[in-house]
């Protein structure tokens, strides 16, 4: 796909009418020409305009996404073909500010668009950093401590500074109510309505701001809570309230009340924050539809957004791993690792036999001390490493890197805006891997002075170190610490990452992309097009989404296939009732069948795809081998003579959007255009410097190849070819590295 990074100084993004290659529309090129707005294509009626709206609207799709340090934006036209994107600075205070301005820098308007997909991190950072609102748990009687006690998991059995994870809620603010239900869902004790009245009396009291409601068995049957959800909403109506079937239909109650009080606990903030853009988007004459995008990959809409707000929990990380999986399509790749880096942290999905990994269930916070989330989501590992991360000596004299972060404010030493600590940015500055008059195409001017004072103070000086020495420290060890996110998704997973391609993005992805590799015996690494922009990018790829889930416990070799049958019927009726509400029309719908099974005396299961022939056919051994097949390649073993049982049904409703097409790129010779080459710069290499030679991404042309070392330099983000690795472009514009070292 042909795209171009656009900003504002001055000037806007003018909008280049499409190549006539080929008869099928395709992507154009938006460069940045001085005192003009982009043309706009004459507006047109879209299926996702509002039937109320007597506006016609652009095939416009934008897509923000928010990270720790900076803001990217992304706007696709359907009729025209043009692609624009913006990045602007975080905005902590007022997030949607910064989108504002990534969308001023796009040289678009929310006026222009007939869709707006989001992602954040907000409610995943609201949970982390336990800001969120002051919760209280309601829970079946007898039940109080379920939340704190938890799995009773000892991860490191010898550990003697090993802490439990510790619950969002404090034990004074959970409280019993008198009810119960069998296993089955029948009532067993009547629910004591005037005890939920007591408990409000005290909520009122406490000043509570958000409840969440966990009582057994309520995946069975949802009567009690729906009934005490009343009680409470109407008692307390200006607190966001929160019940545990209205998110996770499965048995195991720790885990569905530790889901259900991280909705409660998130759910101020996260739908405050939703609200708001909602505002905005309206205050800024937008008539689409808002669409946020989910753990999953998945759309769903901006109000349910505002009630399910624990859905959007990976939100950002997920769509750059749909963006990363509609790349390996492209390029007819079966198997990668998505290695996402911005400036707070670093995070890895998984695309396996062209399908992304996916979970029903996450740790939150670390394996150690996590609290678990029970709902799909993509499988994603997450390490507190980015270009942002602070450096420092801790009190044994050792280098360590992260997990804290100096964010967009005050940002690494280099951006100038106060910040004193040194971080993986200023590293590279100071080893001359970033240009201090290019960052963001020249955009932002870096202190290289303020980045090696930062590091000669607070890593140098304490280690005996110089100041290259020091910055090298800080690269290699922040390299080996990402390389965990990369095995988490993949080696501990049952897979080779060795036989994986590295797919790098994010601002500061291929920067280290290749030291990564390294780092992991991986030999390929693919760099793509606006890296920078990738996560945004990724969103234009999603899809409407709906899982549903029904805890179902039976011998498959006794399963009714009747029942299963009714069962998926009645999810993906939901799943269809909600796409046809959703304001959009997919181009198509896809249904997804998949169970939750386990050997018989086993306690956790594993998710098997099913075809919808095996339950049609009821071929139990068919369905026996796929889950044989799983569970060998999860955990190296499997027993096929051992029964099996299935626990629960799983269902995904997607609605099938239209989806930006590749362009391929102009080509060239083996040799770059001069046009392309920048020049030279001293750049350090394991602590020794190299004359380096600069190309400018946005003029290189397919089949160009480059020997490292070398820097390849674009406006939101720059490639590092270490030396004796070796570059080439493909027919997309897409950067393939062989590491040295590593090719077959």
């Amino acid at each position: 796909m042909t795209v171009a990074n656009t900003r504002r100084s001055g000037a806007a993004a003018a909008a280049i009418k499409p190549v006539a290659k080929a008869p099928a529309r395709k992507p154009t090129v938006a460069k940045t020409v001085a005192a003009k707005r982009p043309a706009k294509p004459a507006a047109v009626k879209t299926d996702a305009a509002p039937a109320a709206s007597a506006k016609a609207l652009h095939r416009t799709r934008l897509a923000a996404d928010i990270g720790g340090t900076f803001t990217d934006v992304a706007a696709f036209d359907d009729k025209t073909g043009r692609l624009l994107l913006g990045k602007s600075l975080s905005t902590p205070a007022h997030l949607v500010d910064g989108i504002s301005e990534a969308v001023d820098k796009a040289g678009t308007r929310f006026a222009d668009a007939a869709l707006f997909l989001h992602g954040s991190t907000i409610a995943i950072n609201t949970m982390l950093e336990r800001t969120g609102a002051k919760t209280a748990l309601l829970i079946t009687e007898g039940f109080r401590d379920v939340y704190e006690i938890g799995r009773v998991n000892r991860p490191d059995a010898y550990n003697l500074y090993f802490r439990k994870h510790v619950p969002l809620v404090e034990r004074a603010l959970r409280f019993e109510v008198i009810e119960r239900l069998t296993a089955e869902g029948d009532v067993y004790k009547e629910l004591d309505e005037a005890g939920v009245h007591v408990v409000c009396d005290k909520l009122v009291e406490l000043g509570i701001e958000a409840v969440a409601i966990l009582l057994l068995h309520s995946y069975r049957n949802p009567a009690h809570e729906k009934r005490v959800k009343e009680i409470v909403q109407q008692r307390l109506p200006n607190s966001f309230v929160s019940a545990s079937h209205e998110l996770s239909q499965e048995y195991r109650e720790f885990e569905r009340c530790s889901t259900v009080v991280a909705n409660a606990f998130i759910g101020p903030r996260v739908s405050e924050y939703v609200a708001e853009i909602d505002k905005r988007l309206r205050d800024e004459d937008f008539q689409g539809s808002f669409l946020i995008v989910q753990s999953t990959g998945g759309l769903y809409e901006s109000h349910q957004a505002q009630v399910q707000c624990v859905r959007m929990l990976e939100s950002g990380p997920a769509a750059g791993v749909i963006g990363a999986r509609a790349l390996c399509r492209e390029l007819g790749l079966n198997d990668a690792v998505a290695f996402d880096m911005g400036g707070t942290t670093a995070k890895a999905g998984v695309i396996y036999q062209n399908e992304v990994l996916t979970t029903g269930a996450a740790l939150i916070g670390g394996y150690n001390q996590a609290l678990p989330v029970q709902i799909p989501m993509i499988d994603v590992f997450e390490v507190g490493t980015g270009g942002g991360s602070i450096a420092l000596v801790d009190e044994n004299g050792a280098l360590r890197v992260g997990p804290q972060s100096a964010g967009a404010v005050p940002g690494p030493a280099c951006y100038g805006r106060g910040g004193t600590q040194p971080t993986v940015t200023d590293a590279n500055l100071v080893l001359g891997r970033l240009g201090a008059d290019r960052f963001l195409g020249g955009e932002m001017m870096l202190d290289v002075a303020a980045a090696e004072q930062a590091i000669k103070t607070h890593i140098g000086d304490p280690l005996g170190m110089s100041v290259i020495e020091a910055a090298d420290g800080i690269l290699r060890i922040a390299a080996t610490a990402m390389s965990y996110a990369v095995k988490g998704v993949s080696t501990e997973r049952g897979l080779d990452a060795a036989s994986f391609a590295l797919i790098a993005y994010g601002g500061a992805g291929p920067l280290h992309a290749s030291a990564i590799a390294r780092e992991i015996g991986m030999d390929r690494v693919i760099v793509p097009r606006a890296p920078g922009h990738f996560c945004a990018f990724g969103m234009l790829f999603s899809d409407l989404r709906y899982d549903y889930v029904r805890t179902s416990l039976m011998r498959l070799a006794d399963a009714k296939f009747d029942e299963i049958e009714s069962a998926y019927k009645v999810m993906i009726t939901e799943g269809r009732t909600a796409l046809a509400s959703s304001g959009v029309k997919p181009s198509k719908v896809v249904i997804g069948y998949a169970a939750d099974m386990r050997y018989v005396g086993q306690e956790h299961a594993v998710t098997i795809e099913l075809a919808p022939e095996l339950i049609r056919k009821r071929d139990r051994a068919a369905i026996k081998q796929r889950f044989d097949d799983v569970h060998l390649l999860r955990y190296g073993t499997s027993a096929p003579k051992e029964a099996a049982e299935i626990v629960s049904l799983r269902t995904t409703v997607t609605g099938i959007m239209k989806k930006p097409a590749p362009e391929r790129i102009q080509r060239g010779g083996p040799t770059p255009i001069a046009a392309a080459q920048r020049g030279t710069r001293r750049v350090y290499f394991a602590g020794k410097p190299a004359k380096t030679p600069t190309y400018a991404r946005d003029a290189l042309r397919a089949g160009n190849r480059i020997e490292g070392p070398a820097l390849i330099e674009e406006h939101a983000s720059t490639t590092v070819v270490l030396p004796g690795d070796r570059l080439r472009v493909d027919e997309f514009g897409n950067l393939m590295l062989d590491i040295a070292g590593r090719r077959k």
